[in-house]
């Protein structure tokens, strides 16, 4: 199993220069660093380090993935945020349990004794709220559907469809936002029969930058998303 580790980042220095140093580079077979666009020193500073790095042509978490596949060597990927919510010593973990022959495992928030830091009450609700409808819809029994920190096989995201725009456009355009690929990923993983596992991860708060949550905008475009997924894409 080759292992990419995915760091997406936007305007992240201080998270990068306390994260990054964590992370042990025997751990994975390729850290890539996929930039919005940062203008704070983040680009310079991973280059310093000697980080690949792409800095992506449109905005948005899917578009980071997009273009960025083809740079991905691993046949894995672990997608890792380094502003401080993800506790980088649990990618081993991650690594390790995904050996147990798992499609995809996510490092769940709210599995076990884990639990987020920079939840508030209204992102806790959500996240719950999102969970709960994705199990009922699907016969899931995820404890958290929404988290970057994954990890799964690179051949899922052609299986599931998740580099094909017509997944986005329609929810995107209605709520007049960009949206990522983990909440589809986890429907569609179990409309496949993916075998699917977690790891509790703690949340910490974040790291310096700007929280760039645009809550209703993007829980709005998610939950129509898990309820067009009934009819809209088919194994």
């Amino acid at each position: 199993m080759k292992v990419t580790l995915l760091v997406l980042t936007l305007n992240e220095i201080d998270g990068m220069q306390v994260i990054m140093p964590r992370i042990d580079p025997s751990w994975c077979d390729q850290i890539l660093i996929l930039d919005g666009g940062s203008t704070d020193g983040t680009v310079e500073w991973a280059r310093e380090q000697g980080y690949q790095v792409y800095i992506q042509k449109q905005k948005g978490f899917r578009h980071a993935y997009f273009e960025g596949l083809p740079y991905i060597e691993g046949d894995t990927i672990i997608t890792f945020s380094p502003d401080g919510n993800t506790v980088p010593e649990e990618i081993p973990t991650l690594i390790e349990k995904m050996h147990e022959g798992y499609d995809m495992v996510i490092g769940s928030r709210y599995l076990d004794d884990a639990k987020s830091d920079d939840d508030d009450w209204l992102t806790g609700f959500g996240n719950w709220l999102f969970t709960r409808t994705v199990n009922f819809l699907y016969g899931g029994h995820y404890t958290d559907v929404m988290v970057i920190f994954r990890i799964y096989k690179k051949s899922l995201i052609h299986e599931l469809g998740l580099d094909r725009d017509d997944a986005y456009e329609l929810p995107e355009k209605l709520f007049f936002c960009k949206i990522s690929w983990e909440p589809l990923m986890s429907v569609r993983a179990l409309k496949k029969g993916k075998k699917v596992g977690e790891i509790p991860a703690d949340e910490p708060e974040r790291i310096g930058g700007v929280r760039k949550l645009r809550i209703f905008r993007w829980g709005a475009a998610y939950y129509f998303q898990f309820w067009r997924e009934l009819w809209f894409w088919r194994q």
